[in-house]
């Protein structure tokens, strides 16, 4: 379907004239599309991941090994979406260095959080559809993640505890989710 201006209305939810590359924690909220459980599942208040979970894991750990000046905080990975900070730090201050003779080419890209965020869902549908060819694992009708994704500014230490808090409590108040699905 082509994009018709009458029908599609798409309004971005950041915040509007903010830098997104600028320095600071970010939580964001990324879901499957159609909040397919694709991940695992919950038993007694804790996630249990499984190969596709995994997979999504090893990839959110490996951010700061290849995104320059970009590291993670508390994450949490769910059946159906992934709960993570994001910390933007030394922006721009590193050179960077041609590995043949040590110079400074000038200063490293400083990357956006909507470019780690779309890199990040780039990187694991490609791998999740390696692992549906090669290891069975349940198909995804379309896409994998949502066209968007939730995203918060942490402005201070307070609002870093209590996002903290949220994380970690939420596998155990996975019952209450709205889109839990019951399997009885």
């Amino acid at each position: 379907m082509k994009y018709n201006p009458d029908k599609h209305h798409r309004k971005s939810i950041r915040l509007k004239g903010y830098d997104y590359s600028q320095p600071g924690w970010y939580f964001v909220t990324i879901c499957t599309q159609n909040h397919e459980m694709l991940f695992g599942y919950i038993k007694d208040g804790k996630m249990v991941l499984n190969d596709p979970g995994i997979m999504i894991k090893n990839i959110w750990n490996e951010i700061p090994q290849f995104y320059h000046g970009i590291d993670i905080g508390l994450y949490q990975i769910m059946p159906n979406h992934l709960h993570g900070i994001i910390n933007i730090t030394n922006v721009g201050t590193d050179p960077c260095v041609c590995p043949n003779n040590g110079q400074s080419q000038g200063i490293a890209h400083t990357f956006s959080l909507p470019e780690v965020v779309q890199r990040f869902k780039s990187l694991t549908t490609k791998r999740y559809i390696g692992g549906v060819k090669q290891y069975n694992w349940r198909r995804f009708n379309e896409k994998l993640w949502q066209r968007n994704y939730y995203e918060h500014i942490i402005r201070d230490e307070k609002d870093l505890n209590r996002i903290q808090q949220y994380i970690i409590e939420n596998p155990l108040k996975w019952q209450d989710d709205r889109y839990f699905k019951r399997l009885s």
